[in-house]
């Protein structure tokens, strides 16, 4: 029963800090991780007893795979330099450098526990980094990278901490054969990710129930991950590559109500998830803080400032050169591909807000070593980790809005012609779809005119998508409107086959045709 009211406890809080960031109209994480942090400090507070590894296993999979879900294979292929320069290059050289400014900090702390807070805090965040930019208006190729790398530095960032980890427990590192594991991980990771997503679209096409199917799509993200782990491969890249295999299928695959009962049932698991971790983490805080009694507040606020700062400008001193000194070296490089403006750069390398990845990383920290002694510095990773994360939430994410503003840094107009575009495209096809439909059944000219005036005018609308469906109309009507958006919908999925528009004009109309689909 104490338990129970913990749950129902976190779960208020969850409520309360969603609606105060709604009301206030920020990004949901940054009141999470304050809101989080100050639960922690309440008198007489219950711990809520959980299982470090089990947390990981929790909240990644499917955090992962929705982000996973909703990326654009064709632009994440298009932009691989750029984003493997950020996941892998940039999550090694923040590893490094965090671990060694906590090594110059403290001198008596061992190496690979050092290296340890540095691949926890190298991966900015999926969540954080979608949750915040799809709130501005940026061009698409600089949201492609970041939230490419968002994807892809996990695994990485996960990989190279699991190596800390183990050298930590085992005391012995070679880089040769780190180097050499890191490669089968990924791959063997890969492989299995798509497999898996393979066999998942096989077997949704057999299901034909919304409600087994939205399950069965809660699953596939665990049931990916472990299979992988089992197999000593990268569960997060096995879930991404699942994620990404499953979305190319996605819009032939699943059903409008199918498609509306997973959008909610999704945005919610993940809300809880996130609501879930920086709770757990602001109910240890207060402990964590306590058992560093071998350092002063003052050494602590100069720690956790040094590393948020490290943290921070490293993404700057490697963004820069990594985007000019190629080109610099390589003229066709240039010419194909020219460099995106400073301002754009500017941005980027400010958007590495850290979050729920960090957090459940640091949560999942072993107790002790293989000889029963304790994992040394773990209170004091733990409490860094909520340092660099709640420095770069708040901080970053509250000033990117006004800092694009400032640098002026506009949407890509390109969008929004795609999708003026293929509207036109998907109003010819239903208007074709109705004709035919009146050709073949004895329909009035009457009630057909009032159909294709329907869909003529959304052309026209600043919302296109909506049409008022006339109940009373009957079933001649109902038809001719199913008739015209199943045309509208392969239409849609033709240009987006052939590549005439991006995921996202896909994910956009896709959605305003399934409500549409619902009305009727």
């Amino acid at each position: 029963m104490e338990l129970l009211q913990i749950v129902l406890f976190l779960m208020l809080c969850s409520v309360a800090l969603g609606w105060v960031a709604r009301h206030f109209n920020f990004p949901y994480p940054i009141a999470l991780v304050i809101g989080g942090a100050a639960l922690g400090f309440l008198p007489e507070l219950p711990q809520f007893p959980f299982d470090p590894q089990f947390i990981l296993v929790l909240v990644l999979p499917p955090i992962l795979y929705q982000a996973a879900l909703m990326t654009s294979w064709r632009d994440f292929k298009a932009n691989i330099r750029p984003i493997s320069l950020l996941a892998i290059g940039l999550v090694v050289a923040t590893t490094i450098t965090v671990g060694a400014a906590l090594k110059l900090l403290i001198p008596g702390i061992p190496w690979a526990a050092a290296f340890v807070l540095g691949a926890i805090v190298s991966p900015p965040d999926a969540v954080a980094a979608t949750t915040i930019l799809s709130r501005l208006n940026i061009p698409r190729r600089v949201a492609t990278v970041l939230e490419g790398e968002s994807l892809v530095n996990d695994a990485s960032g996960l990989v190279l901490y699991k190596f800390a980890v183990a050298a930590v427990l085992t005391g012995a590192f070679s880089l040769l054969d780190a180097s050499i594991q890191f490669v089968v991980i990924a791959i063997g990771g890969v492989a299995i990710g798509m497999l898996m997503g393979l066999l998942f679209v096989f077997i949704h096409r057999g299901l034909g129930d919304t409600f087994i199917e939205v399950l069965t799509t809660l699953m596939v993200p665990y049931i990916t991950y472990i299979l992988a782990e089992s197999l000593h491969l990268s569960g997060v890249l096995a879930v991404v590559a699942a994620g990404l295999v499953r979305g190319r299928h996605s819009p032939e695959i699943v059903s409008a109500e199918m498609r509306i009962i997973a959008r909610s049932v999704w945005n919610l698991l993940v809300f809880l998830l996130n609501s879930l971790v920086f709770i757990l983490i602001g109910l240890l805080l207060s402990g964590v803080i306590g058992r560093l009694t071998g350092y002063s507040p003052e050494q602590l606020v100069l720690y956790g400032t040094v590393i948020s700062l490290v943290a921070v400008f490293v993404r700057f001193a490697w963004i820069f050169p990594a985007t000019y000194v190629p080109r610099i070296l390589s003229e066709s490089l240039n010419r194909r591909d020219p460099a995106p403006p400073k301002e754009e750069l500017f941005i980027m390398s400010w958007c590495g807000m850290r979050g729920i990845v960090s957090l459940a990383a640091a949560l999942a920290l072993p107790l002790t070593l293989l000889d029963g002694t304790p994992f040394p510095e773990r209170d004091l990773i733990i409490f860094l980790t909520f340092v660099v994360i709640a420095v770069t939430l708040v901080l970053q994410g509250l000033t990117l809005a006004p800092l694009i503003r400032r640098l002026q840094v506009g949407s890509d107009w390109s969008e929004q012609e795609e999708q003026q575009r293929a509207r036109m495209a998907l109003t010819r096809a239903a208007l074709a779809a109705i004709a035919e439909a009146v050709a073949q059944e004895n329909i009035s000219n009457e009630l057909a005119d009032r159909i294709r005036a329907e869909f003529a005018e959304k052309i026209t609308l600043s919302f296109p998508g909506s049409i008022v469906v006339d109940h009373g109309a009957g079933d001649p009507a109902k038809r001719l409107r199913r008739a015209a958006l199943k045309a509208e919908r392969r239409e849609l999925i033709r240009i987006w086959r052939e590549n005439q528009i991006s995921d996202d004009v896909l994910h956009h109309l896709e959605e305003d045709l399934d409500y549409q689909e619902s009305r009727l």
